[in-house]
């Protein structure tokens, strides 16, 4: 498939599933470090009022990061890649990982972290992510010690890639799952669907959207399954904001 430049016209009538990181807000050094933006903040909340609800963020983030920086804002969240999931009725859904197994890997890797303390462990809850952002040099080493205590853990588990991030996480659950649970239910359900995200995470969203004829959206650099590219975070910004004017 090859990809067109910039993505048609928004319009609010769609099913809007968003990616955070990189995608509406840009990347920070560590989790910790992550601001979302008053103007951001507004933006999303007039997207979701004028399109009837029709806007989830699907983010790698746990639900509790997103609804700590949403302040009262409150719409449908996808957590974890989809490994948990509120839906606009409020309904929480959960797909867990064996607590032993996390717990056997987290043990494995204290050692390491205090060789190395430019790689980070966070903790999500339901999956647990390697972060090399602050020692790229080590991209390699841990990608490959996450594939080894991911299959050694031996409970289901698979490892997904990020921008310099290994994630250990349950298998067969995705941003793409995700949004195909959410296009089943009110108000997604008969809406043409869009997705935007930036990392190699988001192609799980790229694709399901894809499926259906949708606006897939990669934004910045790489290569992408998705239709559509946007350059940087503003442009993102712009684009979903030109779906508002004269509208609410």
């Amino acid at each position: 498939m090859t990809m067109r430049p910039g993505p048609p016209v928004a319009c609010v009538e769609w099913a809007f599933f968003l990616d955070v990181d990189g995608t509406l807000i840009d990347l920070a050094d560590t989790p910790d470090a992550v601001r979302v933006d008053t103007a951001l903040l507004e933006l999303i909340a007039r997207l979701h009022r004028v399109s009837g609800g029709a806007v989830a963020l699907v983010s790698g983030r746990a639900l509790s990061f997103l609804e700590d920086r949403l302040g009262t804002l409150r719409l449908p969240l996808a957590g974890q890649h989809g490994l948990e999931r509120r839906d606009a009725a409020g309904r929480l859904w959960i797909h867990a990982a064996p607590p032993a197994a996390k717990c056997e890997i987290t043990a494995a890797l204290a050692p390491i972290l205090a060789r190395h303390p430019g790689l980070l462990l966070e903790d999500k809850g339901l999956t647990l992510a390697l972060h090399y952002r602050l020692a790229p040099h080590l991209a390699a080493y841990a990608q490959r010690l996450m594939l080894r205590l991911a299959g050694a853990a031996g409970s289901g588990l698979e490892v997904q890639f990020g921008k310099r991030v290994a994630e250990v996480k349950p298998a067969g659950i995705d941003k793409g799952t995700a949004v195909a649970e959410y296009l089943a239910e009110s108000p997604f359900k008969g809406r043409l669907p869009v997705f935007i995200g930036d990392d190699l995470n988001d192609e799980h969203g790229f694709a399901e959207v894809n499926k259906l004829d949708g606006v897939s959206i990669k934004v910045g650099n790489g290569g992408s399954c998705a239709r559509f590219r946007l350059r940087t975070v503003a442009a993102v910004r712009r684009w979903l904001g030109e779906a508002l004017v004269c509208k609410d």
